[in-house]
């Protein structure tokens, strides 16, 4: 079985969170910034992302999307489909399908939810739980043009070959910091999203 079909990306997620393999401190951009402090604020705002592994026959493909540059949090960034935690969600996954049917058009009935990794805070006064799914194909997408640009898939098997991450170092908050990006077809993912990617990486696929 090839390791970068949904099935496989379920079966090694699904396996690791089962087990105790650290909480965010452990991986991706406090990996690779030993001693970076923690972000110390009372105050974060529960937010989630929905992290959509589509299962598509030729390999599985990892949805983001491009953020309007009229947004005020992380415009224009390349992003997952998310936002923050309304009253009236349940939970994290709760709120990663909503967002991600508000956003994209995603339908949540073409999503099975896998399981989320541990919240981590960002300097934006968030409290991020990525949102783990395997999404089986035959939806139509449907940008919102108010949040989103455009929407783009990546294969999978690109995203888990540490060979295509770049090591970039920039100042954040006054101090030097290292961060990852994911350069593809044009497209420069980093940020929280290349973050988590890796994350997903070191955890499950190193």
């Amino acid at each position: 079985m090839s390791q970068f079909t949904a099935t496989d990306f379920q079966r090694r997620a699904e396996a690791h969170l089962a087990g105790s393999y650290g909480g965010f401190l452990d991986y991706g951009d406090y990996r690779a910034n030993p001693g970076m402090s923690v972000i110390d604020n009372l105050n974060f705002r529960d937010a989630a992302v929905l992290v959509p592994v589509v299962d598509e026959p030729a390999g599985a493909r990892m949805i983001l999307t491009k953020r309007t540059d009229s947004m005020r949090k992380h415009s224009g960034q390349i992003a997952f489909p998310g936002g923050k935690l309304d009253p009236d969600d349940h939970d994290a996954a709760s709120a990663a399908l909503r967002e991600a049917e508000e956003e994209i058009g995603l339908p949540r009935h073409f999503v099975e939810i896998v399981g989320t990794l541990p919240s981590f805070p960002v300097p934006t006064g968030f409290r991020i739980t990525p949102v783990l799914s395997v999404v089986r194909p035959g939806f139509a997408l449907k940008p919102n043009p108010d949040e989103v640009d455009y929407v783009f898939d990546v294969p999978l098997s690109f995203l888990m070959d540490p060979d295509n991450y770049r090591l970039g170092r920039a100042q954040f908050s006054g101090r030097e910091r290292n961060f990852y990006e994911i350069p593809y077809e044009g497209h420069r993912i980093w940020g929280i999203t290349a973050g988590i990617i890796r994350s997903i990486y070191e955890r499950f696929y190193e």
